[in-house]
Parts: C-alpha cells; sequence; structure tokens
C-alpha cells in the first residue's frame, strides 16, 4: 500500500504566496537550504515531500509566521526569513523576537540563533551584558530595543556612555564642549539608531532629553531611574568604573553591557572591567550574560573570514 508522504500547506492569496516564494523564488530557496528537502508549488499550494513529522511541522511553522508577517505589512526581506529560520519552534512565546520601533524605519529581526536568544534576554531581564567580535549586532540589537522601549514610552530616557580615552578618560586636552568631545566616541550608537529611525526623529530625541550622552567618568554619583543604559566597548573599562556604572541602576531601568574581549585596550596590568564583571556577577540569575561567535558576525562577510583568521592566529600563538 502506497503512502502520501507529501504535506501541503493552501495560501488563499495569491499575492501572498508570490510574496511567501519571493523573487525567483529567492525565500522558497532558503527554506529548502533550512529543510533540507524541496518546496515545491502548485497553484496556490505550497507542499514538502517529505513523511518526517518534525519536517512538516517545521515546514508549517515557518509558513505561517512568513504569512503572519507578511499580514503586518512586511515585504518579505531576506532578514526577516533569516529570523524564523533561526527561531527554535519548541521554545516558541507569544511574544515576538523581532524588534517594532514605533516611527521607525524597518523592523529589526535576529540573523541567527544567538540574536534571538540576545533579543529575548533584552526583554525579559534588567540588566544584560553581551560580549562578541565586531560585527556580531551586540550594540545594534541593545539601541534597537532601548529605542523601542522609550519610543513606546516604556522608558523616559536612553542614557549612552562608553570609556571615552580607553586607559584614563582624559577628556580635557579635546577642542569643543562636552558633546563635541564625547560625539566621535559615541558615533557607533548614532549609526546604529541612524539604521532604525530617521535622522531627525534622533535630533529631536537628542533635543528634548530622551537621548543623553554621557561619558563614563560623568556618571559617579548620579541615579538613573526610568532609562534605558547601554554601555558599549565596556572591555575598555577598569573594575572600579565597571562597578561604578552598574551601580548607577535605579528604579524601572534596563542596563544593557557590550564589549569585546579580544579588543581590550586597557595597559598589560590593568584588568578588564567587563571580564571582571562577567566573572563576579555570573551567579545572579537576574543577570543575562550572551557570547556572539563568529557565526552572528553579520557585516560584509568578508569581515567574519576576517575574525576567524585573527582568531586562529591567537590559537596558533
Amino acid at each position: 500500500m502506497l503512502v502520501d508522504s507529501s504535506y501541503t500547506i493552501v495560501v488563499p492569496d495569491v499575492d501572498i504566496l508570490t510574496r511567501v516564494c519571493g523573487t525567483n523564488d529567492s525565500n522558497l530557496k532558503l527554506i529548502e537550504k533550512h529543510l533540507g528537502v524541496p518546496v515545491f508549488t502548485r497553484g496556490n499550494e505550497l507542499s514538502v515531500d517529505n513523511a518526517d513529522p518534525e519536517v512538516q511541522q517545521e515546514f508549517r511553522f515557518i509558513i505561517d509566521r512568513i504569512i503572519d508577517e507578511l499580514g503586518d505589512g512586511e515585504e518579505g526581506s531576506e532578514d526577516m526569513i533569516a529570523s524564523i529560520l533561526n527561531t527554535d519552534i519548541h521554545s516558541i512565546s507569544n511574544d515576538p523576537l523581532s524588534i517594532t520601533v514605533p516611527g521607525g524605519i524597518r523592523k529589526v529581526y535576529p540573523k541567527t540563533a544567538n540574536h534571538a536568544r540576545y533579543i529575548r534576554a533584552l526583554r525579559d531581564y534588567d540588566m544584560v551584558f553581551c560580549t562578541g567580535a565586531a560585527g556580531s549586532g551586540k550594540t545594534f540589537l541593545a539601541v534597537a530595543e532601548a529605542l523601542r522601549l522609550v519610543l513606546s514610552h516604556k522608558k523616559s530616557t536612553i542614557v549612552l556612555t562608553r570609556p571615552v580615552v580607553e586607559a584614563g578618560e582624559s577628556l580635557g586636552f579635546l577642542p569643543g564642549d562636552l558633546e563635541q568631545k564625547i560625539n566621535p566616541y559615541l558615533q557607533p550608537l548614532y549609526d546604529a539608531m541612524g539604521m532604525i529611525i530617521h535622522r531627525e526623529t534622533i535630533h529631536k530625541m537628542l533635543e528634548m532629553g530622551a537621548i543623553e550622552i554621557a561619558p563614563l567618568a560623568y556618571m559617579r554619583g548620579r541615579t538613573l531611574h526610568n532609562s534605558v543604559i547601554i554601555l558599549d566597548e565596556a572591555q575598555n573599562t577598569t573594575r572600579e568604573q565597571m562597578k561604578m556604572f552598574l551601580t548607577r541602576m535605579g528604579e524601572n531601568s534596563k542596563v544593557f553591557i557590550t564589549g569585546d574581549v579580544t579588543q581590550i585596550d586597557l595597559p598589560r596590568r590593568v584588568p578588564s572591567g567587563l571580564v571582571n564583571a562577567m566573572k563576579v556577577l555570573e551567579s545572579i540569575p537576574e543577570i543575562a550574560m550572551i557570547t556572539m561567535e563568529i557565526g552572528d558576525v553579520v557585516r560584509n562577510p568578508l569581515v567574519q573570514k576576517i575574525v576567524q583568521a585573527y582568531e586562529n592566529e591567537q590559537q596558533d600563538e
């Protein structure tokens, strides 16, 4: 007796089906590569010829999620498809993993499984450490979540800070006022914002005080309430600076700490505050710690190869 092993999903809207498939079936090719089986189209139907219930379940989940996103007005970008394909269907919650910023230019999707874990941590924890190589999305996703929280009125202020001069934070010799001195160091954070919201919105938020720039050295003695505080390049803090920063956290605030422990610029005998804090605080369950890997680098593919080459060199030494 022959058993039909195919599994078919009927898509009632032909326009939606076309967008699910993507230009020249580009989305279907990504789905096929992910599932390891071909996907067939016939009329308004999508099918896989595979009897494995796990494959069928994941196929149904992927198509349903894509249709849901398209129904919300999304265009079916590769970022969106990659985000869905990297979602663990066995750990689904009702809270979407994408980041939608009110008035934003784009919806932000996790491109890897670690990105998805990171977004979940940013949602669920009030303090999140994220370490990883350049281009792994650690700062971009923190900025996106911070903008979502402030522009949806869940928090009042984003406070951006970082060690300004790697070993000493000496601002006095730089020309201009405080904002002019600190702006070049915070440019990567502004760049991340500019990919998510309009530049005019950034300027308005700065003028209204909804975005505040604060050199790490100038934060001593403050308590920050109802804020999202982002410490970038945290590997270049000393232990004392990191302890001071972490204790600035006030009521109803979130703290996101990002850094790359392979790019510590402190003097040799000065321990990194980021490395120290992650050891000292690792047993506190209310603090999340996420580590990005080579596969999470989402800049030009050449960047991933460069990072890998340098890691290989360190292992050979």
